[in-house]
């Protein structure tokens, strides 16, 4: 069948947003294509909130649509949304064996294409799935129990900006070397020595995408897109708890690549049987090149360890810290760690865990506070945030598996509690598990205490941690990021030499710091094409998204030299 996206189509219509998308990773500066108010979508094709609603509930209790791709031996699929209603959507299965030398099958053709090409069918797929917004946000949500609206814009736009940053990124690293080059090497009164030079970029091989359970597309995309955009195959592996959006954006892509002339072979899915755990036996398979992983630590460590024939790229755990040391916007700062502990019931990698405070207290615009009271009024704060049940429901969405639940529940025994965790009840959804955040104080310099802050309490869990003074709590801070790792390190203090002492730290172990919040910005939020999330040098991921290092190593640079 003849392609139904010409290469020159394809090149009209997106070669001005990847040029704008490469204009805004050399500035740094704000930029999206990808419209955040659900309102903006339902025209020129896209699906607007009642019917991407339909267009989700159409998947509930049905077989998604793979049934081109090779080694299917049966359908599997037991997701139950966090917010209490079974899905009922079934995957395909596929016997490796066959599936994966029918996706090497296509990549000749795929890296013939060239980086123009492969990134303009990129874009294309990207442009598939923002028009299907709405769908992917359900999608998302049950799946993930984010409440809808960040289901909406992290799961959607953000996602879709983080996948074209990754392609913009591809792009340029694959054309820094040029396609060809005449050289020319004078040798005096004798001939020159001439040669004509092309290098091509090649792809390492088939890549894996390992999926998790609570950004499914936002963690999903970078790696996905990097390695499609560099020449590479992708074989997506979701979370068995979180199939449904990658599983729509591997259907989306094979539509667009077989559309575009290539191989639908060059995505495919790798669903698995309950209890099956097929992540370990797929990237340790000769053939898998590339790794994408987010998730547990152990996992992670794995992987890297045991995945010797792999470029394995690592986003796992940390411990978040900010120190709380002064504030010249004491009501600004607590709103704003308020809504950082409580959006998605903390259930974000970047979300803060411990809060160092002196024990002595902190210098606000409002006074001296002592610990006790920054605590209590930390409290407050979220007890305000989170006092009206639906704006609660709207923050916090549901508990995304029973291992959270369970965490939250034991934080309380670790010490004095200085915000109780509660209940809140879902009208649309009564099966939803929704929880407040809990805080717990504990004393930075006692054992016991110290094993509790020192490891990662995934969830709605901070510690308020008294310290003796800033310097202290400027080294409990390097030894945490240096130990456990961090993708985030926030910092209120009006005082000079304290900000010069937590920034040097930050620079020495690497890691991602934002000081003095008090506005709309969070230190859990990274924005595409600006902020890079995670920074590949502490022990909470091994790559940033996104970067020069985050691709690169997806190819590598093939060189044909002829006489002239």
């Amino acid at each position: 069948m003849a392609a139904e996206l010409t290469a020159h189509a394809l090149i009209a219509k997106h070669r001005p947003t990847l040029d704008q998308a490469l204009e805004a990773i050399r500035t740094r500066a704000y930029w999206s294509p990808h419209p955040e108010h659900p309102k903006a979508y339902g025209e020129n094709g896209s699906l607007d909130a009642a019917t991407g609603k339909a267009a989700f509930d159409a998947l509930l209790g049905n077989r998604l649509d793979l049934a081109d791709q090779p080694g299917i031996d049966d359908w599997v699929g037991d997701e139950v949304s966090p917010y209490g209603i079974e899905l009922g959507v079934t995957y395909p299965h596929v016997d490796i064996d066959v599936l994966l030398p029918a996706m090497k099958a296509g990549q000749r053709a795929w890296r013939e294409a060239g980086a123009e090409l492969r990134a303009m069918v990129c874009l294309e797929i990207l442009k598939r799935i923002s028009d299907r917004t709405h769908q992917f946000a359900h999608a998302v949500m049950h799946t993930s129990g984010q409440a809808f609206m960040m289901a909406f814009q992290a799961g959607g736009p953000h996602a879709q900006d983080r996948g074209l940053e990754a392609v913009a990124y591809a792009y340029a690293e694959q054309v820094r070397t040029p396609e060809t080059a005449e050289w020319t090497k004078p040798q005096g009164k004798r001939d020159p020595l001439a040669l004509t030079k092309r290098f091509t970029p090649v792809p390492r091989g088939l890549a894996l995408v390992i999926g998790c359970n609570t950004f499914p597309t936002w963690n999903g995309y970078p790696g996905l897109f990097a390695s499609l955009a560099t020449g590479n195959a992708v074989l997506v592996k979701p979370h068995p708890r979180a199939v449904l959006p990658l599983a729509l954006t591997v259907q989306l892509a094979r539509q667009v690549l077989a559309e575009a002339g290539f191989d639908p072979n060059l995505v495919a899915l790798a669903a698995e049987r309950p209890g099956e755990g097929i992540a370990k036996t797929l990237a340790t398979r000769p053939e898998i090149r590339i790794i994408d992983y987010t998730g547990s630590t152990s996992f992670g460590d794995w992987l890297e360890a045991n995945a010797r024939q792999a470029q394995v790229y690592t986003e796992k755990a940390g411990v978040n810290t900010v120190i709380v040391h002064s504030t010249d916007d004491y009501k600004g700062m607590l709103s704003n760690l308020a809504f950082s502990l409580s959006l998605y019931s903390g259930q974000m990698c970047t979300t803060p865990q411990n809060l160092l405070i002196p024990r002595d207290g902190i210098r606000t615009d409002q006074g001296p506070k002592t610990f006790d009271e920054v605590s209590a009024d930390l409290a407050r704060a979220v007890d305000g945030l989170l006092g009206d049940d639906a704006r609660a429901n709207a923050l916090l969405g549901a508990i995304v598996n029973p291992d959270v639940k369970a965490r939250l529940e034991a934080a309380a025994g670790l010490g004095e509690v200085a915000l109780a965790s509660r209940e809140i009840s879902n009208p649309e959804f009564p099966g939803a598990v929704v929880r407040t955040p809990v805080v717990v104080k504990l004393d930075g310099a006692k054992p016991d205490d110290q094993a509790a802050y020192m490891s990662e309490c995934f969830g709605p869990v901070s510690f308020a941690v008294a310290v003796d003074s800033a310097g202290d709590a400027v080294e409990l801070l390097r030894r945490t990021v240096r130990e456990k790792g961090a993708m985030t390190v926030g910092a209120y203090t009006t005082d000079p030499e304290v900000e010069r002492a937590i920034e040097e730290v930050c620079l020495e172990e690497a890691a991602q710091l934002s000081l003095n919040l008090t506005g709309g910005v969070y230190v859990n939020q990274t924005a595409a094409f600006s902020d890079f999330h995670g920074s590949g040098g502490n022990p909470a991921a091994n790559a940033a998204l996104t970067d020069g290092a985050f691709v690169a190593n997806r190819f590598r640079v093939v060189e044909v030299r002829r006489q002239a």
